[in-house]
């Protein structure tokens, strides 16, 4: 009898445990209580769907800063959707956020996951730390170390999910319910700030869903 209670004790404890380390964050509420910070973009419900958000496209980067969560390391899961249209669509999740143009960024594009030139699978996911790091310093300056091919992309015109995995050193992306990483990086920064946001690159708009912390 006792070794029964001891159990049930554990069971408690380690459910409080992994409820208190994992957030669920319901986008919509975060907008509706005004508490998504939108940098450079307006921020929307996504159509008649109760569970996303949309961002608008603008010239420039856009960010959603998500007020009163914190994140600083574990892992982070969101639900994306882009489109197939080239040099249109850029969307991901920006961490570490210190400022308006200081963060870093796993963002992919979806126009490349049905590209047939190889040069333009390997674009498909990509790391950056604004302002120092674009994508444009990184691919010239470090070919291939920062971005790479999703070898089974999903559909670009259809919601696909995101889990990155970060700790102080590297940054780890997987995709759907695909095993292998598609993308290991070792960061380009340290963390100082714990705020994260939804965010989109430049002329691209994007829908966010299903955002999950896990620390």
């Amino acid at each position: 009898m006792e070794m029964q209670k001891i159990s049930a004790l554990v069971t408690i404890i380690m459910i409080s445990i992994n409820s208190f380390c994992q957030q669920e964050i319901s986008l919509p509420s975060k907008l509706e209580n005004n508490q998504i910070k939108a940098i450079n973009r307006s921020i929307s419900l996504f159509g008649d769907q109760q569970d996303a958000v949309e961002m608008n496209a603008k010239n420039g980067s856009g960010i959603g800063i998500i007020k009163d969560v914190e994140f600083e390391k574990g892992i982070i899961e969101i639900e994306f959707l882009g489109e197939n249209n080239p040099g249109k669509s850029f969307i991901g999740i920006a961490f570490n956020i210190q400022d308006d143009k200081t963060y870093e960024a796993i963002y992919f594009r979806p126009f490349n996951f049905v590209a047939k030139e190889q040069i333009r699978k390997e674009h498909m996911v990509q790391y950056i730390y604004h302002p120092e790091f674009t994508w444009k310093k990184l691919r010239k300056e470090k070919t291939g170390e920062f971005e790479n091919e999703i070898k089974m992309p999903p559909n670009p015109d259809d919601w696909f999910k995101a889990i990155i995995h970060i700790d102080e050193k590297k940054v780890k992306v997987f995709i759907n319910d695909v095993p292998q990483p598609i993308l290991i990086v070792d960061r380009l920064t340290s963390t100082i700030s714990k705020k994260i946001g939804i965010w989109t690159g430049f002329g691209s708009s994007g829908r966010f869903r299903n955002l999950t912390l896990k620390e």
